[in-house]
């Protein structure tokens, strides 16, 4: 597939606003107009994509001809659809997905969540030898669980370029809830770039999408109401960081599109309801490297799953999906005939937007988009610590990072005192933070946080003190108790580590082609404590296995596939190490995992 080196960022014709809402009939393109499925109907009246049922399943990975912008570009579809078709499946049975490349590079597909064996997972060097041009290959798996999931390429960039789609897996036994009508709501991100060459731009230029920096206006602002020596010494600390706090996420909507269900904001998916029904909506945030803060203006929602497993219901007027996670939501609309799905990302540069309706054609107000947040120091764990550091900050920071006191994280860590069973015990930190030795002078990290701690009930930057009750991790809480039941043997620590202007991303300072793979023995119970030293959000996903949250006493808590990790915090979570093989741990940030945030972990008897 070949991309036209004409990047929107050079099409002086074409408005920002355009850009940033899209096409009113954006979508698949053929020939001289735009084509849809038939789930799919004319603008402005589009249906969820379309769904396929059963247990055998034949799907083909192509390139299609799309446009959102009013330029044509070519995605990676899977039978011809952006996004993907959704997967519908029962627990307990056997799935068998026949995927055919019609591309000219090999391809893949992961299936997010899953439990699976490792041969059936789709990382290519890892799983398999992924699928090569003109090859079919063959996935089958026993479907083990229930609930909203998703699946994606695990090949370079193709993701990004589109080949990505739902996956509803129905349960056996009936679930806690109750809802009459259901839709699946996946958010995504879309750029007429050639995704390659947007990462090569991010290497080259990072901060390329950072267009909303402080001023001095806003100097004088602060000054005057924090006083012109708490100012002067914000300005410095960030000036020696040699970062920006504007600068929440590598690309924004400077570059991208936004979607919700393959749709560009102008284009207005629409899903209906009849007046007092209970509507389940499957949130899926399938981006490339977009988080998205979700609301519907005079809806209530209650949240009844995160990540596919069941939590205690927590009623919300806000929440912020991180890439990769997945949340089930119900809402009972009346009173009225349309709401707004309103999906602005964390920088506020743009959205994703849709429309509850009783008939098709309508819209409803979208909200005004809120305030660009601007970072602080304790956002990155600096706050508890900022007499007398370097910079005036709690962390160290510059291009040349020396080491803390501490111990050789990223290793087992059992054989320390007190670490060989930490059940109950406060992984907040509490006191300085200590950082491993290969972090030491390493000019892939430009800085390290000083006093993390896990902030479960903390919404994230500019979602906090909004006037609307937002989710918060602390607020999810699985409606069961730890499946496993044991404490864990032992405790791995890692430090997600970075440099913002090279564009460097990885754990404990080292690379993915680096690293040593993490070794887990087959049937343990352990712990793992991720520690940000960065000042991006990162979403971990480790394959294969669950991952259960902790809470900040270090009790059993939350059952997730992917956990947020903002900056300055440092969680845990259990691991039960049940499945053999050779699994891909990583960002899914799509260019931070590209760019070097990933590890193998090796499960072995």
């Amino acid at each position: 597939m070949s991309f036209d080196p004409s990047a929107p960022d050079s099409a002086p014709s074409q408005s920002r606003r355009r850009f940033v809402t899209g096409l009113s009939a954006g979508g698949v393109a053929t020939g001289l107009g735009l084509w849809r499925l038939p789930a799919m109907a004319a603008a402005g009246l589009a249906a969820a994509p379309q769904q396929l049922s059963g247990t055998q399943f034949d799907l083909s990975i192509g390139s299609t001809p799309v446009n959102f912008t009013g330029h044509t570009r070519p995605a990676v579809t899977v039978n011809g659809s952006l996004p993907a078709p959704i997967l519908r499946w029962r627990e307990g049975d056997t799935v068998t997905l026949r995927v055919a490349n019609r591309l000219g590079v090999t391809s893949s597909v992961h299936w997010h969540g899953i439990l699976l064996p490792a041969n059936m997972d789709g990382v290519p060097g890892l799983s398999f030898d992924g699928i090569h041009p003109g090859e079919t290959f063959v996935y089958r798996f026993d479907i083990r669980q229930s609930g909203t999931y998703w699946y994606h390429s695990h090949s370079l960039f193709q993701e990004q370029a589109g080949l990505y789609g739902a996956i509803v897996i129905d349960p056996r036994e009936p679930a806690p809830y109750r809802h009459d009508r259901e839709h699946v709501i996946l958010l995504s991100d879309w750029t007429d770039k050639d995704p390659a060459e947007l990462f090569r731009r991010l290497k080259q230029m990072s901060e390329y999408d950072n267009r909303r920096k402080r001023t001095v206006g806003d100097f004088f602002r602060d000054a005057g109401r924090d006083g012109l020596s708490a100012t002067l010494r914000d300005r410095g600390d960030w000036g020696r960081m040699r970062m920006t706090p504007t600068d929440l996420s590598d690309v924004n909507a400077n570059t991208y599109t936004y979607l919700l269900n393959g749709q560009a904001p102008a284009g207005n998916w629409t899903g209906l309801f009849r007046s007092g029904e209970r509507v389940l909506l499957r949130f899926i945030n399938g981006s490339a490297m977009s988080y998205f803060d979700v609301r519907i203006p005079g809806l209530k929602m209650t949240v009844v799953a995160a990540d596919g497993q069941y939590i205690h219901p927590v009623t919300v007027d806000e929440f912020r999906i991180a890439v990769a996670e997945t949340f089930d939501v119900i809402v009972e609309p009346s009173g009225q005939d349309a709401y707004a799905i309103f999906a602005q990302d964390m920088g506020r540069t743009g959205y994703a937007r849709g429309t509850l309706a009783v008939r098709q054609g309508l819209e409803a107000p979208l909200p005004p988009q809120d305030p660009r947040p601007i970072l602080t120091m304790s956002d990155m764990g600096h706050g508890a610590h900022g007499k007398g550091m370097e910079g005036g900050c709690g962390g160290k920071m510059g291009h040349d990072v020396g080491q803390d006191v501490g111990h050789d994280v990223g290793h087992d860590m059992s054989g320390m005192p007190g670490m060989s069973n930490m059940a109950g015990m406060d992984h907040s930190g509490g006191g300085m933070q200590a950082h491993p030795a290969s972090e030491q002078g390493n000019p892939l990290v430009d800085m390290q946080t000083m006093a993390p701690a896990p902030r479960l009930d903390d919404p994230g930057i500019g979602l906090r003190d909004n006037g609307r009750t937002v989710l918060t991790y602390a607020a999810m809480k699985s409606l069961f108790d730890d499946p496993d039941g044991r404490d864990p043997s032992r405790t791995l620590e890692l430090h997600l580590t970075g440099h913002m202007e090279k564009f460097a991303w990885s754990f404990d300072g080292q690379k993915f082609m680096d690293a040593e793979p993490l070794r887990l023995n087959y049937g343990e119970r352990m712990r793992i404590v991720l520690v940000n030293d960065t000042m991006m959000t990162h979403p971990i996903h480790l394959h294969g296995l669950w991952s259960d949250v902790e809470d900040e006493g270090g009790n059993f808590h939350l059952r997730k596939h992917t956990v947020d990790m903002p900056p300055g915090t440092k969680r845990s979570y259990r691991v039960r190490a049940d499945a053999l093989g050779r699994w891909a741990y990583h960002c899914h940030l799509l260019y931070h995992m590209e760019a070097g945030m990933m590890r193998e972990v090796r499960v072995e008897e």
